[in-house]
């Protein structure tokens, strides 16, 4: 009776492992950002006809609001932007680029067990695989809960510093943010004219931001959108900075599984070269811009 009784025990402790082992879940995230500043830019600019403000704001909705994928195990996931068809005669490339600098492109993979992350990039024709650690997030558990999509969740709070290659939280800089001009005949003017400004002087981008996730225990797993991670359950919602993700349907244990592996392709690099190769590359496009005869500003092409 005792072996009976035993080798019962084993059978369901073995299925429960293997379960374990062969559990997933997929994740189907809306991020939402804000696009007040940019619409401020546009506002009274006689230039701008309705049609063409039309046209811009259907061009940056696609930019700013995404739908992505995550599909995760107990110890690793992917997070990817879902997939959609150009229209015939948009600017793929420029749209592209926009894209993966607005939070999108690529495929996200995380490992919590190794706190390690790698995404592959393509920017401006060339394509890079960002490998590094995650951040260390030191979340602040808060008294709040409520109920998203039937599972109740609670909240956690915690500051993340900033990429800045992640162009989500910048705004351009007002013409009265930027530092006085030396008038000419002083000092200070002198050389001014061959000296270069760097191109973040042209934007406002914060240097941390607070973010608020909300998790839920019902779903016991160490992840999240993006590179969101480090609580007891899946975070379903973050609000970060002007950008909002919002998770709006999950299946666990799907019928097709999804394999979790982190992508390869692409000139291996930190995500902090990664971040000084973008800006190289906008002031090379800014400097451009001034040989042209521009103004040397801060230039997004929206239209195709």
């Amino acid at each position: 009776m005792f072996k009976v009784i035993f080798t019962i025990v084993t059978l369901v402790v073995s299925c429960f492992g293997l379960q374990a082992q062969e559990f997933q879940g997929m994740a189907v995230y809306e991020s939402k950002t804000s696009t007040a500043d940019f619409k401020a830019r546009f506002e009274g600019n006689k230039d701008i006809t309705p049609e063409m403000q039309k046209n811009i704001e259907e061009r940056m909705k696609k930019m700013f609001e995404k739908t992505f994928i995550l599909n995760f195990d107990k110890s690793a996931s992917i997070y990817k932007e879902e997939e959609k068809l150009d229209a015939p005669g948009q600017n793929g490339g420029g749209m592209r680029m926009m894209g993966n600098m607005m939070g999108g492109g690529g495929t996200y993979y995380k490992n919590v067990k190794s706190k390690s992350y790698t995404v592959d990039k393509e920017f401006m024709g060339k394509e890079f695989l960002i490998k590094d650690s995650l951040p260390n997030l030191k979340w602040k558990m808060e008294g709040e809960t409520r109920v998203i999509g039937g599972y109740n969740c609670f909240k956690a709070t915690a500051i993340r510093p900033v990429s800045t290659s992640d162009f989500r939280n910048f705004r351009p800089k007002k013409v009265d943010d930027k530092k006085e001009e030396p008038k000419k005949g002083d000092a200070a003017s002198v050389d001014t004219k061959d000296k270069k400004t760097n191109f973040m002087d042209n934007i406002d981008m914060p240097k941390e931001v607070a973010i608020t996730a909300w998790y839920t225990p019902e779903i016991p797993v160490n992840q999240g959108p993006e590179g969101y991670w480090g609580l007891p359950g899946l975070i379903l919602e973050v609000s970060d900075g002007k950008t909002i993700i919002l998770c709006s349907k999950v299946v666990l244990n799907p019928k097709n599984k999804v394999e979790i592996k982190a992508p390869t392709k692409g000139k291996e690099i930190s995500q902090k070269e990664y971040d000084e190769t973008v800006v190289k590359k906008m002031e090379e496009m800014r400097d451009m811009n001034q040989g042209r005869g521009g103004n040397g500003g801060m230039h997004i092409r929206i239209g195709g």
